[in-house]
């Protein structure tokens, strides 16, 4: 009976101390301080910009401050942030909280690269706080030096594409003008580093690189042909063409250019469609006949109700790539 009795006391001792034994320990992080450089940061002089900004890692901490030290210059800047965070009752610094970041910054154009890292501190749980200082005039020499440089690299591209057809021409307005995207920004942070600076020179020279675009863009042509079998394949490409603000149009010149698209049709059946494998070939001339773009494709159309709908559906699908790829993509020709 004791023997009994003393089973009995040890399975539950065992029990209990088995018990004791799953529960879980819970690691409670300990609460970093933010820095007092953090809350209270030199204030911007005449001579140096001061901004602080926080993210989830350093790199995103350092975006955000040169958002802010930006948006002290009085230019505009949009930002959005959204953040969600999930966390045990409680427990809102531990280890057991489950943060989700979805940030996104919308900052105007504007290249930032002189500047200095004075602190930077990880605060815990994703979050990360900077400082950072740029010097006025030294902001102000980098951004001019920039622009003067980015000038002089269009001008002598230009001349490298003197002896090239007008596509080649369109093609460098269009990434002079990507190039100068971030100017009217710049410039106006430029005035605010330096009020004696005027940067109408710079502009002038920005616009008049768009009017060439501009012009361009409007006065180059295209013409489409085809064999019998391509016929239908002829709207997606013009369609493809338009869509970039290029013309379709019966001419010749320089500015003109012929586009042949040729297809060849094999007719199939497959459970119960009718299918037309089509092999497509595409070409581009410019008025001396030169080929300066082409491409081929195999495209299947099928139908249930004859060859004639699976030829059509060959045009659907063209249309259907043109419009996931890219109308330079398919006829391989950068416009």
């Amino acid at each position: 009976m004791y023997l009994k009795l003393f089973f009995i006391g040890m399975s539950f001792s065992l029990l209990f101390f088995s018990g004791c034994g799953s529960q879980k320990r819970v690691v409670v992080a300990q609460k970093k301080e933010i820095p007092a450089w953090y809350q209270h940061p030199p204030k911007s002089s005449t001579s140096e910009l001061y901004a602080v900004g926080s993210g989830r890692d350093k790199q995103s901490a350092i975006t955000d401050a040169l958002t802010q030290m930006v948006s002290t210059l009085s230019v505009s800047v949009s930002s959005k942030f959204s953040a969600k965070t999930v966390v045990k009752e409680g427990s809102v610094n531990s280890s057991t909280g489950v943060y989700t970041d979805e940030s996104t910054s919308e900052v105007q154009n504007i290249r930032i690269s002189n500047y200095e890292l004075l602190e930077s501190q990880s605060l815990g749980f994703k979050n990360y706080a900077v400082l950072i200082k740029s010097n006025k005039k030294k902001l102000f020499e980098s951004m001019k030096q920039e622009i003067e440089q980015n000038f002089e690299i269009i001008k002598q591209e230009r001349k490298s594409i003197e002896h090239l057809n007008m596509i080649k021409h369109l093609s460098f307005y269009k990434k002079s003008k990507e190039t100068l995207s971030r100017l009217p920004n710049t410039l106006l942070v430029m005035s605010e580093l330096n009020a004696a600076f005027d940067g109408t020179a710079y502009l002038s020279k920005a616009q008049a690189i768009n009017a060439e675009y501009e012009k361009l863009l409007s006065s180059i042509t295209f013409g489409i042909k085809s064999n019998t079998q391509a016929r239908n394949l002829i709207a997606p490409i013009a369609k493809g063409i338009s869509a970039k603000k290029l013309k379709i149009a019966d001419s010749s010149g320089k500015k003109h250019f012929d586009i042949m698209i040729t297809s060849d049709i094999q007719r199939a059946s497959s459970y119960g469609f009718t299918l037309a494998r089509s092999a497509i070939s595409i070409t581009i001339k410019d008025s001396t006949g030169a080929v300066i773009g082409s491409n081929k494709l195999n495209l299947t159309g099928q139908s249930s109700q004859g060859f004639g709908i699976a030829k059509e559906n060959v045009a659907l699908k063209l249309n259907a790539l043109i419009a996931k790829e890219g109308i330079a993509e398919v006829i391989g020709l950068e416009i």
